[in-house]
């Protein structure tokens, strides 16, 4: 053995120059996965949102990670509470866009005849109760947002888009 450098040249060459900085890279985020039609599957579903997003290049605290984290846990909410069937999952998917100006975030349960309704401000909106106000919230946070019928089998798909404030985005 020893303690010489086989290339001693090689040893002393000047490093390559950094490239220059160059903007931020959008967001890298594909995820999707099934989850039991629970309230603890739902809770499941946001967390690990949360966890992708921050690992996709939305991190923890920031508007956008926060704002899409909501959509989520209102989406997936929903998904538990009008559209359960037993013994049937609800699918989750979370994509950016290859521009990495939005994030769609897309719920599938398998109840076909209960279709959200465009949102209303509740009469009663001042009132203390919390119930009612999940696609009010989505439709403020998210830029854009819809249901459509599953083309393969029975169920819906409620989806929303978030689009990334222009100074927001990685």
């Amino acid at each position: 053995m020893t303690t010489k450098p086989a290339d001693p040249v090689g040893t002393t060459r000047p490093a390559a120059p950094s490239a220059p900085s160059k903007a931020p890279s959008p967001p890298d985020l594909t995820f999707e996965m099934r989850f039991t039609s629970t309230p603890r599957g739902a809770r499941l579903a946001r967390r690990l949102a949360a966890v992708r997003l921050d690992a996709g290049g939305v991190p923890y605290g920031t508007d956008p990670h926060d704002a899409i984290v909501l959509i989520v846990a209102e989406l997936t909410s929903n998904a538990v509470r009008h559209g359960h069937v037993p013994g049937r999952d609800f699918l989750l998917r979370l994509h950016a866009a290859p521009d990495g100006r939005t994030v769609r975030v897309e719920v599938t349960d398998t109840r076909a005849e209960r279709h959200p309704r465009r949102p209303a401000v509740p009469e009663d909106a001042a009132g203390p109760e919390e119930a009612g106000r999940g696609l009010l919230l989505v439709s403020r946070l998210a830029a854009r947002w819809d249901w459509h019928p599953c083309p393969d089998g029975p169920g819906k798909t409620v989806w929303a888009e978030y689009a990334f404030p222009a100074r927001s985005r990685r």
